[in-house]
């Protein structure tokens, strides 16, 4: 803090000792310039826009290019001086990482500043394929030996050093710079290394400055959280960042004398040389931090059925929407788990007895209650039609691994109470009306008979003395026609019933189409992530599965799918191997740090599913 006040007392003096016309006033300027006009496929360079004349000014938030990711990465300030004419910059830096190969024209931006707009020339990147040779920084000198660690430092930083596989493990990793080095950018991002875990996704940086052995940072700090897939002991890390920062020209600067101030001064020799207030150059820099090692115990081998790997502690509520309704028509079942752990493995609650429902796929929403996603909440919407009359909507099940307690647990709903009217026609025909019965039946009894005592005397009636009574006269004659009557009624029940379950079975099949369809389209993003899109592969094998041979997508596996689709060795070797990264995957929302897929491994995958035919 005291060296802080000192500088500004610095330029405070440089101020008043100088004439205020030496001072630049002249009318605010901007300009762009690349750190590199050529690069290659993932190979980041730096676009910098420096606004001179003007403390107001604001710089594009966003600058869009097809085929280019530029993405703002901070800002520094900048003292310029020439034989006592002196002029005050701001650096706005942004981080250009190409997507493709080809040559991008990055168009003028608009930078706004003394209730004016400055424009920026327009630029040219020429972008290689990956394979390509990146070209040396056209800034500073490539001979110039720097020493990383007099820069700046990374940690991994874990929260407990034991724990159980899936159990998401918060980490921190936290990244300084030496308060007198302007940082540019922060290369391609935070990587960590290893094998047997996977990382959420890494958040923005939470930035301070702080003072650690007597030396003050700028410090950056990324959450995460880390979960590992096996037992045993797992080297997490090392992280390593290629940042961008200035470094000095010289180690002098010639341009005012020592003599200015008091030359017994050595904060003056600082003053002068550091990169803020001298020429720098950019440069890449290489800074790694130690492993940590995490002791990962097994679960135990007593997980109740309905256990689907979920690790952490949670809670359960449900709801369902309406309480009324006929057979045949929808229930929506809400299901919310809320707590902490691995939120990638929560899966929908199964239902204690589903026998007379039809059950449809669920939904699933997450809401996070933190930055890095290991707490919040998980609703899952699950349709269900009734077959038959119902009392209650039956109690839901979930269970899950507490590593706390270090024993599985499993939330039980209570059964919900609903009203389910109607059902299948009756088959039972209505008696002959009266005034067709006999007179002899009429004056016999009751006006109408009930059914069962019409089959009784179907089966028992007596033999009746012959009569020359025309035949429609007769009782028996009526008797027997409701046994073709009764028929028809039940042949229409049956019918209608059968229609009913055709219609659902229709609908299910067209949901699951729809939905290998739109989840098959979805593989050819470019922005999903490691674990999602190998959860989304195996769906569509899942869902191409129970379409083909009329099952349940749920207990498809990979060797089930090799059997429908009579696929050869090498195929089912695919299979397999597609099923054992989704199910790594399903542990956490990373794999192993990585936050793109290959496209050599995108188009594998692709051709795997899309091939899969009956």
């Amino acid at each position: 803090m005291r060296k802080t006040l000192q500088k500004a007392g610095a330029v405070a003096i440089l101020c008043a000792l100088l004439p205020a016309g030496q001072l630049m006033a002249a009318a605010a300027t901007a300009t762009a310039v690349l750190n590199n006009s050529e690069t290659a496929v993932g190979q980041p360079v730096q676009l910098q826009i420096k606004v001179t004349g003007s403390s107001t000014a604001t710089p594009p938030s966003e600058i869009s290019v097809d085929g280019l990711d530029i993405r703002y990465s901070g800002q520094s300030q900048l003292l310029e001086g020439h034989n006592f004419q002196f002029s005050y910059s701001f650096i706005y830096n942004y981080t250009v990482m190409p997507l493709r190969t080809g040559t991008f024209k990055i168009p003028p931006q608009t930078v706004r500043a003394n209730n004016g707009s400055l424009q920026t020339p327009a630029l040219t990147l020429n972008v290689v394929g990956s394979g390509g040779t990146r070209p040396s920084s056209r800034s500073g000198r490539s001979d110039e030996k720097i020493d990383p660690g007099k820069i700046g430092f990374v940690q991994l930083i874990l929260s407990k050093s034991t724990a159980y596989v899936g159990e998401m493990i918060p980490a921190e990793v936290r990244l300084g710079f030496n308060i007198h080095t302007p940082v540019e950018s922060l290369g391609g991002g935070i990587d960590i290394t290893g094998q047997g875990f996977t990382t959420q996704k890494i958040r923005e940086p939470r930035q301070t400055t702080e003072t650690i052995d007597g030396r003050t940072y700028q410090t950056f700090t990324f959450k995460t959280a880390i979960a590992p897939a096996r037992s045993g002991n797992i080297e997490i890390g090392p992280v390593e960042v290629n940042p961008v920062v200035r470094v000095p020209r010289s180690s002098r600067n010639p341009g005012i004398p020592r003599d200015l101030f008091d030359p017994n001064d050595p904060f003056m020799d600082n003053f002068f040389n550091d990169p803020l207030f001298m020429p720098s150059a950019s440069r890449e820099i290489k800074l790694k931090s130690e492993p940590a090692l995490l002791e990962v115990k097994a679960l135990p081998s007593n997980a109740p059925p309905s256990f689907a790997g979920a690790v952490g502690i949670f809670t359960m509520t449900t709801e369902a929407k309406p309480k009324s309704a006929q057979v045949g028509d929808p229930f929506t079942v809400t299901a919310r788990i809320s707590g902490r752990g691995n939120f990638d493995r929560v899966t929908a609650p199964s239902f204690e007895n589903d026998r007379g429902w039809h059950k449809y796929p669920p939904s699933a929403n997450f809401e996070p209650d933190d930055d890095v996603g290991i707490s919040g909440a998980k609703t899952f919407e699950t349709v269900l039609s009734p077959n038959e009359r119902k009392e209650n909507i039956p109690a839901q099940v979930f269970s899950y691994f507490d590593p706390l307690k270090e024993q599985y647990a499993t939330l039980r709903s209570d059964p919900i109470p609903v009203r389910v009217e109607g059902g299948a026609p009756s088959t039972a025909a209505p008696p002959p009306a009266a005034s067709q019965a006999p007179a002899s039946a009429r004056s016999a009894g009751p006006t109408q008979l009930k059914q069962q005592e019409i089959l009784h005397q179907i089966t028992e009636l007596a033999p009746e003395p012959e009569t020359f009574a025309p035949l429609y006269a007769h009782r028996s004659f009526w008797l027997a026609q409701l046994i073709p009557l009764l028929g028809l009624f039940g042949f229409v029940g049956w019918k209608i019933r059968q229609s009913h379950l055709d219609n659902r079975e229709l609908q299910r099949r067209e949901a699951l189409q729809q939905e290998a369809a739109e989840v098959q389209r979805s593989l050819r993003r470019e922005d999903i992530s490691p674990q999602e899109y190998f959860s989304r592969a195996s769906r569509v094998v899942q869902l191409k599965t129970a379409l083909a041979k009329n099952l349940d997508p749920n207990a498809v596996d990979a060797e089930i799918a090799a059997f429908a689709f009579g696929v050869d060795d090498e195929t089912r070797r695919r299979l397999h191997l597609l099923f054992e990264k989704s199910d790594e995957a399903r542990y956490s929302g990373g794999q192993n740090g990585a936050r793109i897929i290959a496209p050599e491994i995108r188009e594998e995958v692709l051709d795997l599913v899309q091939n899969l035919r009956a």
